[in-house]
């Protein structure tokens, strides 16, 4: 009976010790059936090029990236706003700039501030640095090279190239700007990786930008402007605009003499036409013996600027008059418009280097005219003092050899300009009545001997006369 249990018990372990090497052996099969596809697997991927990213262009570091032409010819506002080609822009819905006061330069884009012109190739080279390579490409010497070249040019509305340091004006003859960035045709590769190439093809972008609104002082209006239409008088555009007036030049006090008055004489006066502000209080402002004085219109749009000074009416008819007061020119003048708070908001400054007294409507000759402005303490003009018309057309005979003043008109009469005599700044002076201009006055310029040249108020016209004859007088100072 033992032995019978024996046996039994020896079948039933010899069973299961077989059925367990069974399922040994078929998990092993499994296991490396498994891992034998895995390795198949692994060796079918390998065999494929690994794709990483192009390189690319950035201002930033990285964080804006520069893959194509859209990209490259991007601009960059102040407040981080980035407007590409696709974003169109016109003239009648410009790009309007987040701040005030902004200039070019503070509009962010491939070509650096101090250039309109510059090539990839220096872009990604020291001090720029402007390329970047996610996958870490383009490291060491010749590790990156870039082809090809950027071009920037800003024009205002009237097509004149402005620098990239001009603050982006608010007054109509200006705005809007065009911005043109253009690209030669460009790419920028790296040595290894791939794809190791980033292309940007030949093209344009152009941009229309306009400032955020803000007070400003667009012109300098003098109360003549009609005949300035009617003749060559027109000033360059630089400094003088058609219907309009003169041209700030200068809102910094160290170059305030570039500004619309350089002369004066009392009772003349000017507008200075303004945008942005509403209305403002402007204190009169008193130098040397001189006033400005200021009246400004309800919606504070255009303020009256009338100076007051040394004059002499009441010795017109005087053959010897008593010395009148001398202003101690050059003086300064800065006008300033304040807000209820006493805050000033707007600032315009000129620098008066000439005064002139006129005799009014009395007529005399060249002896008695020279006698007249040197009892008074003043000079007797020279032609140059009063107009800068040249002889160049027309009947030459009238002018011949007289010097007006610079820079010069193309023609016989004056043409606006900054600085350049009495009438280049002021105009037809007949249109001040209430300062009794005549129509021509004598100059201390000899013609010959016998004859002097004279000037018309009208419109700086060069003629001569014999010294018997009687004209209108005028005195300057110094």
């Amino acid at each position: 009976m033992l032995n019978l249990l024996k046996y039994h018990f020896s079948r039933i372990f010899s069973l299961t010790s077989f059925l367990l090497f069974k399922s040994s052996l078929a998990l092993a099969s499994v296991l490396l059936l498994s891992h034998s596809s895995e390795l198949q697997a692994l060796s079918a991927t390998t065999t494929n090029i690994i794709q990483g990213s192009a390189p690319y262009l950035t201002l930033d570091g990285g964080i804006t990236k520069a893959y194509d032409i859209d990209g490259l010819l991007s601009i960059t506002l102040s407040d981080g706003i980035t407007i590409t080609p696709k974003q169109q822009s016109t003239p009648f819905t410009p790009v309007v700039l987040p701040r005030a006061g902004e200039t070019f330069a503070d509009i962010s884009m491939f070509v650096p501030s101090s250039t309109n012109s510059i090539s990839l190739s220096e872009l990604i080279g020291d001090p720029y640095n402007y390329w970047g390579d996610d996958d870490g490409d383009g490291q060491g010497v010749n590790g990156v090279t870039a082809t090809g070249s950027l071009r920037v040019t800003i024009t205002d509305k009237r097509g004149k190239e402005v620098s990239r340091n001009e603050v982006v004006s608010v007054c109509d003859n200006k705005k809007p700007y065009k911005v043109e960035l253009h690209s030669s045709g460009s790419s920028l590769s790296t040595q290894y990786g791939t794809p190791n190439t980033s292309t940007f093809e030949d093209n344009t972008a152009t941009y229309y930008i306009s400032p955020t609104p803000s007070a400003s002082i667009c012109y300098l209006k003098t109360d003549n402007m009609p005949i300035d239409e009617m003749k060559d008088f027109k000033g360059p555009i630089d400094i003088w605009e058609p219907r309009k007036g003169f041209v700030p030049q200068s809102t910094t006090s160290a170059s305030y003499i570039r500004n619309f008055p350089t002369t004066g004489a009392d009772g003349l006066y000017f507008y200075l036409d303004i945008v942005g502000s509403g209305p403002l209080i402007w204190p009169p402002v008193t130098q040397g013996g001189i006033t400005a004085s200021m009246i400004p219109n309800k919606r504070g749009t255009r303020v009256r600027v009338t100076l007051t000074g040394p004059e002499a009416r009441d010795q017109w008819n005087d053959d010897k008059p008593h010395q009148i007061p001398q202003p101690t020119l050059p003086l300064t003048f800065e006008l300033e418009g304040k807000d209820s708070n006493g805050q000033t908001v707007l600032k315009y400054g000129f620098v008066l280097q000439k005064w002139f007294v006129s005799r009014g409507n009395k007529s005399e000759s060249v002896a008695n005219t020279a006698i007249w402005c040197t009892s008074l303490g003043y000079r007797f003009p020279q032609v140059k003092d009063l107009t800068n018309a040249s002889c160049s057309n027309g009947n030459v005979a009238l002018c011949k050899g007289s010097v007006g003043a610079t820079p010069p008109s193309n023609n016989n009469n004056y043409q606006r300009q900054i600085g350049a005599s009495l009438l280049s700044e002021w105009g037809r002076l007949l249109s001040y009545p209430d300062y009794r201009f005549t129509l021509y006055f004598w100059t201390n310029d000899a013609k010959d001997s016998i004859n002097n040249f004279m000037v018309s108020s009208d419109d700086g016209m060069i003629s001569h006369n014999s010294t018997d004859w009687y004209y209108n007088g005028i005195c300057v100072y110094p």
